[in-house]
């Protein structure tokens, strides 16, 4: 039998796993200045990042939603995160502002969100997860037209994961 206190340890590990964040550029669109910068994709993902993000968009899809189109930017974003929360052995949407601000003046996003979850080991588990938590879900569903993943392992083999939604 569990204990109290490690009732409650596996609640906020289950609370933190599935936690989602997002924000909307507080300027209107018609108000900002169009960014030009060109948005490249020439990163190489690790199957399992692949995976997830063809397993996002096939559920997009299912919904009869537009696919997400890979960029470089919002990758690097995801994976500066991802880096940090296998550092410290968190999972967390820290910084969450900074990522927003540097995709919002360095490709002109207008909306952003992020997954964030830990410990699965497939692809397939992740997204699953993701589709199935209602906040996960909704930035998944959302009026988004981008996308970045960083998966990593820390030192004892669990894997960290960071997908990064926009909209420009």
């Amino acid at each position: 039998m569990l204990t109290s206190t490690k009732q409650f340890c596996i609640v906020l590990v289950c609370i933190f796993a599935f936690a989602s964040c997002s924000k909307d550029n507080s300027i209107p669109e018609n108000e900002t200045q169009l960014k030009t910068a060109d948005l490249v994709n020439t990163i190489a993902y690790t199957s399992i990042e692949s995976d997830i993000l063809t397993g996002v968009n096939k559920y997009r899809e299912s919904k009869g939603l537009s696919k997400l189109a890979r960029v470089d930017e919002v990758t690097f974003q995801a994976d500066d995160h991802t880096v940090y929360m296998t550092n410290n052995e968190v999972v967390n949407h820290d910084n969450f502002n900074v990522r927003y601000s540097n995709l919002v003046t360095g490709v002109g996003a207008k909306a952003v969100a992020e997954n964030v979850a830990f410990g699965y080991s497939s692809a397939d588990a992740v997204v699953k997860a993701w589709i199935a938590s209602d906040g996960h879900r909704v930035n998944i569903e959302g009026d988004y037209t981008h996308f970045g993943i960083s998966v990593d392992k820390d030192k004892n083999g669990k894997n960290y994961f960071t997908n990064i939604f926009m909209r420009r």
